[in-house]
């Protein structure tokens, strides 16, 4: 699940962005003061923003962007002077004094651009390979040649006979070719 954790420097500004946040409905996990609080927080999510200053008692944002896992941003707010000294490639920034709909607007770009991502790999991994594909295609054959269908209207019998079954299409065309091949 995707989150947010907040983390800043002191307690006060750390709760009011959290705070903030909720207010506006964003998931905010926790709201940290030390970089190892937000690092121990990250673990419970697949994925995230971290919502940072520039230093904690215990390290500063490159020091903690460099721990994040994979699947987690960073936006950090600071004061121009940091910014104009450059961040992290990758780290989102925003100026101080913060203005809510940048924030808002900031972190909903994140988010949907972790989404998308997300969304992407998700794809990526239901591609099949090609002795998949065979399998799949010799499937649709003997259900072409045995009930005279259409390749559309075999991939569509397994299909349905997956849902109904609750097997996965590899293992429906294996039945397949075991009982009819």
């Amino acid at each position: 699940m995707a989150g947010v954790v907040v983390l800043f420097g002191k307690v006060q500004e750390a709760a009011a962005v959290k705070d903030l946040l909720v207010k506006r409905g964003y998931d905010v996990s926790a709201a940290c003061t030390l970089g190892a609080q937000a690092l121990a927080a990250l673990d419970a999510l697949d994925r995230g923003i971290v919502v940072c200053g520039y230093k904690y008692a215990d390290m500063i944002y490159s020091a903690l962007w460099a721990q994040l896992p994979k699947g987690f941003g960073m936006l950090l707010i600071a004061g121009s002077g940091v910014l104009e000294e450059g961040v992290e490639e990758n780290v989102v920034t925003l100026p101080m004094p913060l203005k809510v709909e940048d924030l808002t607007a900031t972190l909903d770009m994140m988010l949907s651009t972790m989404e998308r991502q997300r969304k992407k790999e998700k794809a990526r991994g239901l591609r099949r390979n090609n002795s998949e594909r065979a399998l799949l295609d010799e499937a649709k054959s003997v259900l072409m040649g045995r009930n005279h269908m259409s390749e559309q209207e075999a991939h569509r019998y397994m299909q349905l006979s997956c849902m109904e079954s609750g097997r996965g299409m590899m293992e429906t065309a294996k039945l397949i070719l075991t009982l009819m091949g």
